[in-house]
């Protein structure tokens, strides 16, 4: 007799199905909890959901579970998979890679930060992108990377150039060269925020916006000395 009411296998979702629809729930916090429960008991099929969630995911928190359980995975599959998605045309997925990448701190993912990436128009991108290769440059190639953020130097908002400065904080006395050049520079906004890098650098304590009253007397005494030579 046969059993009709019997569910084949092809019908039973796997685990991979099973996060996929937990974390399609409307409810943010229900997302947080699938995902710490992924990374809490990892399993490689969960890796290629992980990282698709992080393409479109709208919740901080939930971003921030998702790169937490991503770190939980095989390491190889989750740089296999991660990569990839700082090609995306999605800026969200750009970031969280970055960002993952960063938590991740493999040195392999180094060839991957390219210039494109630093100069990213999405500024959440650039900035995701300056701390991470700031984590993961080798030795080597710190003076150079810090020449490519140089670029960046007076451009933006207080929190842009908080973010850039952080950077060249993580890169050391590697950056001291881009910072010293950027210090001489003639715009004003240039000069002050790489003074305002420099005694970060030296003080990685000390809050922005102190630095940067710092900066401005710097840029002051150096005017008026400035001034006094042309006299």
């Amino acid at each position: 007799m046969s059993n009709d009411s019997t569910a084949t296998d092809d019908d039973t979702p796997t685990a991979a199905d099973l996060l996929r629809r937990a974390l399609g729930s409307p409810n943010g916090s229900e997302r947080v909890r699938s995902a710490m429960a992924a990374g809490t008991y990892p399993r490689p099929e969960y890796v290629p959901v992980l990282v698709e969630q992080c393409a479109h995911e709208p919740d901080f928190t939930v971003r921030e579970t998702l790169t937490w359980a991503l770190t939980r995975q095989d390491r190889e599959a989750t740089l296999d998979r991660v990569i990839p998605e700082l090609g995306s045309p999605l800026p969200r997925a750009r970031a969280q890679a970055l960002h993952t990448l960063s938590k991740i701190r493999d040195p392999r993912a180094w060839p991957a930060i390219t210039r494109e990436l630093l100069h990213d128009a999405n500024t959440d991108v650039a900035r995701t992108a300056w701390r991470t290769a700031a984590g993961l440059a080798p030795e080597a190639e710190r003076g150079a990377l810090a020449s490519e953020l140089a670029a960046h130097f007076g451009l933006g908002p207080d929190d842009l150039q908080q973010s850039l400065s952080r950077a060249f904080v993580t890169l050391g006395e590697s950056g001291r060269d881009a910072i010293d050049a950027a210090a001489a520079s003639a715009e004003w906004n240039v000069r002050l925020h790489a003074l305002a890098t420099d005694h970060l650098v030296s003080n990685p304590d000390d809050g922005y916006e102190a630095a940067v009253a710092v900066a401005r007397r710097a840029a002051a005494r150096r005017d008026a000395a400035d001034w006094n030579d042309d006299a």
